[in-house]
């Protein structure tokens, strides 16, 4: 790991996971603090979390952002294999760069990596598991409605007013940001001057994004960590019924519903998902040395 420090900002942390293959990260706080990784949804960025990773730093977590394989500054896969093995393999190899074990968080695609990854381990490797706004079954529309998205311009944007409408089209509830400068974050500006969204279009692969509900329900019930599911009670990716299947399957496991939240719950009610996620991990800590 390799790592470049910069002044009253998160420092910037490389892993290489593979040969020509480097996940980008933001590491804010003390690196002898607990840990925490955040890992994002398919077709964000490590930015998508807000203001939570600097959050849990004041709060006195060594909080990790990363961005996953073929999102953001991330290397894109060689061969283009974005299966969901990989994305385990990648966080696996992370997980050998801590001393202590991290408590893992993850959102949609994240949580997918998180579950697997501690849920098919022979024993704990994480210090507790937080999945937001993800179950192992999933509601289809929901699913169909993010790939629609994530399709819908396969050209790009002209200008950054074009992506603030797309965003404002696919998350109406979500208030228009009247700087868009932000927005650059999560795209990259092509030869062609046009903006695109800053991941590998061969991530969205019919082949590579199978799902197997009961490989995940498999590993929910291997949970022995403490675990936390955090839903948007606007999302229509997962359900009341998903939501309480992984419940039944997780008995220990704790459960917040974010109002006025969507898919996208770090994004859409950020203050509350912060809250959420450090009253849990609060709780880890209080249970002992293992963290």
């Amino acid at each position: 790991m390799t790592a470049q420090p910069s002044i009253l900002s998160a420092l910037r942390v490389t892993y290489d996971v593979e040969e020509g293959l480097s996940i980008v990260g933001d590491a804010w706080g003390d690196k002898t603090n607990a840990p925490a990784l955040l890992l994002h949804g398919g077709g964000q960025t490590r930015y998508a979390w807000g203001n939570t990773a600097q959050t849990l730093a004041e709060q006195g977590w060594y909080a990790v952002s990363l961005d996953l394989r073929g999102h953001g500054e991330s290397n894109w896969a060689p061969d283009g294999d974005y299966n969901i093995d990989k994305y385990v393999a990648d966080l696996h190899t992370i997980l050998g760069h801590f001393d202590q074990r991290p408590v893992l968080v993850g959102a949609s695609l994240g949580g997918m990596t998180s579950l697997l990854t501690e849920g098919e381990a022979p024993e704990p490797i994480s210090a507790g598991v937080v999945l937001v706004d993800i179950t192992p079954r999933v509601e289809q529309k929901g699913v169909d409605r993010i790939r629609a998205f994530m399709t819908a311009r396969p050209d790009g944007f002209a200008n950054l007013e074009e992506v603030a409408d797309t965003i404002a089209e696919y998350i109406p509830h979500r208030p228009r940001p009247k700087d868009l400068s932000g927005l650059e974050k999560n795209l990259r500006k092509g030869e062609d001057g046009r903006y695109r969204w800053h991941w590998d279009p061969n991530m969205l692969n019919p082949a590579r994004m199978r799902r197997d509900p009961e490989r995940m329900l498999n590993a929910a019930r291997a949970l022995r960590v403490p675990t936390l599911l955090i839903r948007g009670k606007l999302s229509d990716v997962i359900s009341d019924e998903t939501s309480q299947e992984f419940l039944d399957a997780v008995p220990h496991a704790k459960y917040v519903d974010v109002s006025e939240a969507g898919h996208m719950v770090a994004g859409d009610k950020n203050d509350i998902f912060s809250r959420a996620v450090i009253d849990f991990l609060a709780d880890v800590k209080a249970q002992g040395p293992s963290v």
